[in-house]
């Protein structure tokens, strides 16, 4: 059976009540008193429980995650790598979709805020100030997202970008379109770092399956034979919108996505894509979390990105 605190009363002989300050109050205990309970605690080997240790600690031993869109197979990717490194440091998580709206995602936020240690926020769309101003009600870290002060985990997409372009332009391309994601996006404006303006921008558009249907429509006025879309859920439905106009794809126009979620490896073609690091950002915002809480200052680490090169790009026609 496991130790109770009435165990640890017994054999310190004290009452129930003096264990509880001496683990939960020290001041209020004489020095000898509380020594005592530690040792008995330590040799009987009991565990309080959640609610006890959070008197303790003053920590909840609850972690939130706010993602923009659980759809997106490349969220659920994030949250699995945060409930692994969670559930290693014996944390539960709280987690809550935003459906890609600032105002909802800050609402999440201070909703947790009193029910967790601490949050970590994935693709924030929020402004700086209020990122800041939530950062003081409870510990962030930030997962595609830089605001000064606060701890964050970055994905190079940036060079993801410069990959994807020196691989079409590899490949013969010159005439290549980049179908950009949501304006206030780190992520989109990132990938614009990466593209050095080497290519024309349209856009914005929805960061998903229909936001692909509604760019490929514009992409094919432009006589580009390349198209760069943001993300793979928008990269499949570029393909679908190809298909449904007898576009073939790569032999008339190469495709990529962002991201290497599950459904790139499985559509036809299967899609070249840069693959990102998600389950690893999620493991690695739960270690600045903790590091947060423990009194470290914020810090930002950033993590490389990988071309995934499969059959939706090829050498254009002209140049083989």
């Amino acid at each position: 059976m496991a130790v109770t605190i009435r165990d640890v009363a017994r054999q310190a002989q004290v009452s129930v009540s003096t264990v509880s300050r001496a683990l939960s109050a020290p001041g209020l205990v004489k020095e000898a008193t509380r020594q005592r309970v530690l040792d008995v605690v330590a040799g009987l080997g009991y565990q309080p429980n959640r609610a006890a240790r959070s008197l303790i600690t003053g920590r909840t031993g609850n972690l939130g995650i706010v993602v923009p869109d659980l759809e997106n197979p490349f969220y659920p990717a994030v949250l699995r790598g945060v409930q692994t490194r969670a559930g290693e440091a014996s944390a539960s998580v709280f987690f809550c979709d935003s459906r890609e709206n600032p105002e909802t995602e800050a609402e999440l936020v201070r909703a947790m805020a009193a029910q967790v240690d601490g949050v970590v926020l994935c693709s924030p769309l929020q402004s700086d100030d209020v990122i800041a101003e939530l950062a003081e009600l409870t510990p962030l870290v930030l997962i595609n997202r830089t605001v000064p002060g606060v701890s964050s985990v970055l994905m190079d997409s940036a060079s993801g970008m410069d990959q994807v372009v020196t691989h079409l332009e590899s490949l013969g391309h010159r005439e290549y379109v980049y179908l950009g994601g949501p304006a206030l996006s780190w992520s989109h404006n990132r990938r614009l770092q990466g593209l050095k303006g080497r290519a024309p921008v349209l856009g914005p558009f929805e960061p998903n399956f229909a936001g692909g249907l509604a760019a490929a429509e514009q992409a094919l006025k432009t006589g580009a034979t390349a198209f760069i879309a943001y993300n793979d859920l928008m990269a499949l439905g570029v393909l679908s919108y190809l298909a449904a106009h007898e576009v073939k794809v790569p032999q008339q126009i190469s495709v990529t996505g962002f991201d290497d979620i599950l459904y790139a490896a499985m559509c036809s073609p299967a899609l070249t894509t840069v693959a990102m690091p998600t389950e690893k950002a999620g493991e690695v915002a739960v270690d600045l979390l903790l590091a947060r809480l423990d009194g470290a200052e914020a810090e930002s680490r950033e993590l490389p990105t990988k071309l995934v090169f499969r059959a939706s790009t090829r050498i254009h026609p002209m140049s083989a």
